[in-house]
């Protein structure tokens, strides 16, 4: 029941938000608004319905709630977003849920509640969720993604100034229930707000046995999701895992839903290959090179780039550049998703002054497709201010 009372609080507070009684997002002022007169006199904004951005609600509205708690996500409905985010990973019985990372010792207690049962990776002590049951899983209590020092036995978070760690009564969801509650909603607002799914480390899944893409389609095409016209993107880091979604599984299942590659640096370690019995990553150099575009055209309707690859180094706050990425992107076709926007000075790049400066660069500049964003609040107004 605690849960639910967050979800009704959270949907109180935005709503508001949404009526414009708090700044956030906005409507057209009514005709007998004194100062409705005024915004008539306003020059012609630069977004349309044709070109508007999609706003993407990255793990939720995790700037303020959790990330991928449900109050997050229905924060993130309530603010009027296009679409949100679900990273998901399975359990030891083959459930999907709803997890940024293959762990769960970064936004759980599973470390006091279960501490024998970790894995050593790359050296350090990991507690998977493909280690758990999902039974077993939700009696952990979750919480704001904390960093925790051994050394100390300490916890400590590097968004300070966000939910505090391990207050209030917070747990991981299953992909049917975060699909649940956003089409609930859908039904009673009236909205149409879409899912944006990742499938997270599909190699490490495969390696255990576990059809993590295959799963998740099925469970997308069991709630509606089935054409390029339904309210949905499949993304993942893997491309020889995207190329299968797209070659085989999608075909097998009589789906064909909207891909997208999203892209990361090799020393990440994002995307990993077993070669002679040891875990070495996946080389992305060939996606920044001439042609990679239009192969990944080929099995994708977009890309999802971190935010500085679609700028080049010379790049300051008084020149923008557009790097080869982008320009070969566009060139291609692909819808372009970057992320990871965040309001946080520390999370602001060199080449910009401040969080709408970054907005301006990338939505009326460079003018990219769409933002991955933990603030989509912030995203909103100022589309809806320029």
């Amino acid at each position: 029941m605690q849960l639910h009372s967050h979800l009704i609080k959270a949907l109180l507070v935005f709503n508001c938000l949404a009526a414009g009684l708090i700044g956030g997002c906005a409507h057209s002022p009514s005709s007998d608004s004194p100062n409705s007169e005024q915004d008539n006199m306003k020059p012609t904004t630069f977004f349309s319905a044709e070109n508007k951005p999609l706003v993407i609600a990255h793990r939720g509205a995790s700037g303020y709630a959790p990330e991928h708690s449900l109050v997050a996500k229905a924060m993130a409905h309530t603010m009027g977003v296009d679409y949100i985010e679900q990273d998901v990973v399975m359990t030891k019985d083959d459930h999907l849920v709803v997890l940024h990372d293959p762990y769960l010792d970064r936004v759980t207690n599973v470390m006091t509640e279960y501490p024998t049962r970790f894995r050593e990776v790359f050296g350090e002590k990991r507690w998977l969720a493909i280690d758990f049951t999902l039974a077993e899983i939700k009696t952990l209590k979750m919480t704001e993604g904390f960093e925790f020092d051994e050394k100390t036995n300490s916890m400590s978070s590097p968004y300070p100034n966000r939910f505090p760690i391990f207050k209030s009564n917070f747990q991981v969801s299953t992909l049917e229930e975060e699909i649940e509650l956003i089409q609930g909603l859908n039904h009673s607002t009236q909205k149409d707000i879409g899912i944006y799914v990742e499938v997270k480390a599909p190699w490490l899944h495969l390696m255990e046995g576990k059809d993590i893409s295959l799963k998740t389609l099925q469970v997308l095409k069991q709630y509606g999701y089935l054409t390029k016209q339904d309210k949905v993107y499949f993304q993942c880091f893997d491309p020889e895992e995207t190329q299968r979604v797209h070659d085989q599984l999608l075909p097998s299942l009589n789906m064909d839903i909207k891909l997208v590659q999203l892209i990361a640096h090799t020393d990440w370690n994002e995307t990993m290959r077993l070669k002679n019995g040891e875990l070495t990553p996946y080389n992305y150099d060939w996606i920044f090179e001439q042609g990679a575009m239009q192969k990944v055209s080929q099995y994708a309707d977009g890309i999802g780039p971190w935010m500085p690859m679609l700028v080049k180094d010379d790049s300051h706050k008084m020149n923008i550049n557009e790097s080869k990425l982008l320009v070969d992107a566009k060139a291609s076709g692909l819808a372009i998703h970057p992320y990871t926007f965040r309001a946080e000075r520390s999370k602001i790049p060199e080449f910009a002054t401040d969080f709408d400066h970054l907005l301006k660069i990338f939505l009326t500049e460079l003018k990219v497709d769409g933002v991955f964003t933990d603030q989509p609040d912030k995203v909103i107004d100022f589309i809806r201010r320029n």
